[in-house]
């Protein structure tokens, strides 16, 4: 059996998810969520109970069930309370795992959730303490929170120069969760992404000892690029090739493969992706001489990735069918 692992956030590596759930009878899957979700119920949760943000995490364990991922999204993410007081705006993912994680532990919680909804394999934070994300734009400022970076009020034309834990150089310092790191030396492959760089792929790999990690592993390591840059989003490279040198600096070492997606807009593609303030990432390759590069169309009817046509990559990465 393969020992493969993901990282990432919760929409993008619902993707991968799903799309690896293909041959979860040929490997053993461990998903690894980053924790430092400062926004909407999950922020609020995090700052009123003290717990680790749900919201990643509780996406990720829902992609993992034999039902079906966007019905149960509806239920336990989508559908917000409205008109109840201090309910208002959370969702039923959330509060199940913090309430539950009140009457033991985070990961007490989280296997709870896991078995309630059959979970096919098993999710981890990468670390269990609660952390911030901080960055530095290029004029020097400082931004905090992830919440705050991922939704920024500074100039936009500011990009951001690196990112760190809160607490990084301190006795504080967050240190990977331990059955995280094992399931990473374990691997055989390493799936990133897709998602935002900044705030979901590269916060993951923040805490102590997830680099080292990283670079002592011989797994295979894959970066999942759909090339949609969210105008309103974090303030990342605008460039496929400065994606991709970005986050190896945080891994520290190469990326083995890059699979890029090569959709060609339609015009009412194009249309639709300037109402969501959407924008494509040039495939500059010629500036990754040392990157293998698949470039597949995995583009959502409508607009976004399709897990389905991430299938057959994925299955000719790992040698399974």
């Amino acid at each position: 059996m393969k020992n493969v692992v993901t990282i990432g956030g919760g929409n993008g590596t619902a993707i991968t998810v799903n799309a690896l759930k293909k041959f979860i009878s040929q490997i053993n899957l461990s998903v690894v969520v980053g924790m430092s979700d400062s926004g909407g119920s999950s922020g609020r949760l995090r700052k009123e109970f003290g717990v680790l943000p749900p919201g990643d995490i509780m996406r990720a364990v829902l992609s993992l069930s034999p039902y079906d991922y966007l019905l149960l999204k509806k239920i336990f993410y989508k559908n917000r309370f409205n008109n109840l007081e201090k309910l208002e705006g959370h969702n039923l993912g959330n509060l199940f795992l913090t309430l539950t994680s009140q009457y033991g532990d985070f990961m007490s919680a989280l296997r709870a959730f896991e078995q309630s909804v059959e979970s096919m394999a098993h999710v981890y934070p990468n670390t269990l303490e609660i952390n911030n994300l901080v960055a530095e734009l290029e004029n020097g400022d400082i931004i905090f929170g992830e919440n705050e970076i991922d939704e920024p009020n500074y100039d936009r034309d500011l990009k951001i120069k690196k990112v760190w834990s809160e607490k990084e150089n301190s006795k504080e310092s967050p240190e990977i969760y331990v059955e995280t790191k094992q399931a990473l030396e374990k691997a055989d492959y390493i799936f990133l992404g897709p998602g935002d760089l900044y705030t979901s792929i590269i916060a993951t790999t923040l805490p102590k000892g997830f680099k080292e990690t990283i670079e002592k592993s011989k797994a295979k390591i894959i970066y999942i690029f759909g090339n949609i840059r969210h105008l309103d989003g974090e303030t990342g490279p605008k460039t496929f090739s400065e994606a991709v040198l970005a986050l190896e600096s945080y891994l520290g070492r190469k990326i083995d493969l890059v699979i890029y997606d090569n959709h060609k807009l339609n015009q009412d593609e194009k249309k639709k992706y300037k109402i969501r303030g959407w924008e494509l990432v040039p495939c500059d390759k010629e500036n990754l001489l040392d990157n293998e590069i698949w470039e597949v169309d995995f583009e959502k009817a409508g607009g976004g990735l399709a897990p389905d046509k991430l299938v057959e990559p994925f299955g000719k990465i790992m040698g399974l069918k």
